[in-house]
């Protein structure tokens, strides 16, 4: 790897000091997380590759390691606005997009806007609401804009959803179709605390019962700073042999035994678009192998379906993606 980064052409890849502004800002929003956030450091980099790239982002995980935390947290950073909204059974899609009201005064209707209308959303257990307000919600993330009585509506810059779900209770619940699952960027499956990690928890708030460290976490990042941030990531060089290796990974997913339905090429365009983020985030104007394989699993998890017989085997599509980049050929 080193002999890839030796080996590029110095008048192209010359680091100025702007290359590190992506990752100044990473670092920034990483150390007020650290201020509540125990461990999860490599989801956090995740959603922050996400925010840059301008992705919206699933959350997956059994109850209680902190997923909304982590998407509040991370909201709580940026000076934009911030809205939450609870799903649950009983949600119909007025509740989140708005309706319109009559007016008295007026003897007119005006719209009023929904929780929707904000930069940075977070919808808590977004697989409880039923089919109909999921897919108002699936519009508009992919839309970035909705229609109301004739009249068109556009989100400003940013609009991101960060989703959370819990793949275990089962229970009123209404499963995401994967036509739908392919609107968010990534999912990021979080994972239990190690022992140190759930130690230093407990250390944290053993005084702290309310968690009013919470409070502590200060807005560090203008919209501003987010915009310059994904035009510098759009600016990230990647060689066209890196292309192509994202392509071969995407397309091995196509033919691919153990695997019932394969990536399409929005996820291409996903996996791009994250290791260019995640080489900003790494202080670098050009992309690496190893960037994008630090991204395809959370990108292509989502994207994919086991043949149901490896499904009952215990097999995981993350176990299936890990053997697709082990035997593509990286290039050189």
């Amino acid at each position: 790897m080193d002999e890839i980064e030796n080996n590029v052409d110095d008048q192209i890849f010359d680091l100025p000091a702007e290359t590190t502004f992506v990752s100044d800002i990473y670092e920034r929003i990483k150390s007020e997380l650290s201020k509540v956030i125990i461990g999860q450091e490599t989801a956090v980099s995740y959603i922050v590759v996400a925010l840059f790239a301008d992705g919206h982002i699933l959350l997956e995980g059994v109850p209680g390691i902190a997923k909304t935390m982590i998407a509040k947290m991370i909201t709580q950073t940026t000076k934009t606005d911030f809205s939450r909204i609870q799903f649950t059974p009983d949600l119909m899609p007025s509740d989140i997009l708005g309706a319109s009201v009559f007016n008295v005064k007026t003897s007119e209707f005006n719209f009023k806007k929904g929780p929707i209308f904000s930069n940075l959303i977070l919808i808590d257990e977004i697989n409880r609401a039923p089919a109909k307000t999921q897919a108002a919600l699936f519009e508009v993330m992919e839309e970035r804009q909705i229609s109301i009585e004739g009249e068109t509506f556009k989100f400003d810059y940013p609009f991101i959803v960060v989703a959370t779900q819990n793949p275990i209770e089962h229970e009123g619940t209404y499963r995401l179709p994967e036509a739908q699952l392919d609107r968010f960027l990534m999912k990021i499956v979080l994972d239990y605390p190690s022992l140190d990690e759930e130690i230093n928890i407990l250390q944290r708030y053993k005084s702290d019962f309310d968690q009013t460290a919470m409070q502590s976490v200060m807005p560090v990042v203008s919209t501003e700073e987010l915009l310059m941030c994904k035009q510098k990531v759009e600016e990230v060089h990647i060689s066209d042999e890196l292309i192509k290796y994202i392509a071969s990974l995407v397309n091995a997913t196509r033919n691919n035994t153990d695997l019932y339905l394969g990536a399409s090429p929005r996820a291409s365009l996903a996996i791009l678009k994250t290791a260019k983020a995640m080489a900003a985030l790494n202080g670098r104007n050009f992309v690496i192998p190893d960037d994008i394989r630090s991204v395809t699993i959370p990108v292509l998890n989502h994207r994919i379906i086991l043949k149901p017989e490896r499904e009952m085997e215990g097999y995981q599509p993350s176990d299936a993606i890990q053997d697709i980049i082990y035997k593509t050929e990286v290039p050189l």
